[in-house]
């Protein structure tokens, strides 16, 4: 089900890629012992976009990294790199480098030989091994560190390292497994960005494998959500999460209010949706292309509800609630806010002001939101 009318997305940092697909995976499968891991995958990927794979445990989202790596051969399908069918390639022979979540530096080497590893399993003359391995030091800044073994290195720095020592080799395609994984929140926050920014500044293509959202978000141009092995949505951090497609793609990423009902009203430029959990309709300010009587979902982001004591001033869209728990995060605050139908909905509210007046437990309020405030949903 899409909207009638052109919706407005905030910029993405995918806007400066070209389009021309560079890495195109057609159709893929792989099976293990009867369960398909993954199911008829189909993504095509621009030339130096950061491309991520979002999902849970189980999802297939590194058994699809392992099979572009090539340590996994796919039971059916092609992986097309640049041109070339690479499915059915082993690994040392794939343009293709792999930064594996614990980093696996050598703990016996300098971090100036971690980096020239693989460098000097191609034989590439010392002069040239070492203009490489000086370039790529100054890509992460860790010059000063160049000596120094991986145990007398922080995780952020080690994991420079594995990164410079993946992008040594000038690889057409860089694979990230759950990159920062083994960093703590604030080093991991610190470091999507600048491991980003060093990706791109090189302008190689990679594929991030995480099942963290905010690292998703943060460091992709764009994002590929999968379940159960399938691809469940396609699409930028701004899509993803103001425009999901589906169901699932709307729970998972975020928090989500999820009112079940159906369509009432169709007309070009409003629906509204019946739901037994609210008295009155959803009120829609734009048409959608479905039918009266059609089952569907309201996806409304707790963030787009606007809290009062009084009645807003508007026809459509409100609803009485009490407050049942309060949770304090600084920025925000998160109600759980109960309907008289039993109903449950989450509400956040931005703490712009220090010692701002706030709702209380026990609470009466009326929960409200604009006609475009939502997403519905019929799959």
């Amino acid at each position: 089900m899409q909207d009638q009318r052109t919706a407005v997305t905030a910029p993405s940092r995918s806007d400066k890629l070209g389009t021309e697909t560079y890495l195109r995976i057609d159709n893929l499968r792989k099976e293990f012992d009867g369960v398909m891991a993954v199911d008829g995958v189909n993504l095509a990927i621009r030339r130096g976009e950061i491309f991520a794979i979002l999902g849970a445990s189980g999802s297939g989202k590194s058994t699809l990294l392992r099979m572009l790596a090539g340590f996994e051969s796919p039971t059916s399908g092609r992986i097309e790199l640049d041109g070339s069918d690479m499915a059915r390639q082993p690994p040392y022979e794939r343009p293709v480098n792999m930064m594996f979540q614990s980093y696996a530096l050598f703990p016996h080497m300098t971090v100036a030989d971690n980096i020239a590893f693989g460098l000097k399993q191609d034989r590439l003359p010392k002069a040239q091994i070492r203009a490489r391995v000086d370039e790529m030091l100054a890509l992460v800044h860790l010059e000063h560190v160049a000596k120094r073994k991986p145990h007398q290195i922080s995780g952020g720095q080690a994991q420079r390292v594995a990164l410079a020592r993946s992008l040594a080799k000038s690889p057409k395609l860089l694979l990230l497994d759950e990159p920062m994984g083994a960093l703590d929140k604030k080093l991991r926050s610190e470091m999507q960005l600048e491991v980003a920014n060093i990706i791109e500044r090189l302008g190689v293509t990679c594929v991030l494998v995480t099942h963290d959202q905010e690292e998703a978000m943060t460091m992709a141009h764009r994002i590929a959500i999968m379940e159960s092995g399938r691809v469940m949505q396609v699409g930028s951090p701004n899509e993803i999460y103001e425009q999901p497609a589906n169901r699932y793609t709307a729970q998972f990423i975020g928090t989500v209010n999820l009112i079940e009902g159906e369509i009432e009203d169709d007309e070009p430029d409003h629906v509204s949706i019946r739901s037994a959990v609210l008295p009155e309709p959803v009120w829609i300010g734009h048409g959608q292309t479905g039918y009266a009587g059609m089952p569907v979902a309201f996806a409304l982001r707790p963030e787009k509800i606007s809290l009062s004591k009084q009645r807003p001033q508007q026809p459509h869209n409100c609803y009485q609630g009490k407050i049942e728990e309060i949770a304090y995060f600084g920025s925000h605050t998160v109600y759980h806010l109960r309907l008289p139908s039993g109903y449950k909905m989450l509400a956040h509210t931005a703490n712009a002001r220090r010692w701002a007046d706030n709702f209380t437990w026990n609470d009466e309020v009326w929960l409200s939101w604009d006609d475009i405030a939502g997403v519905v949903l019929n799959t």
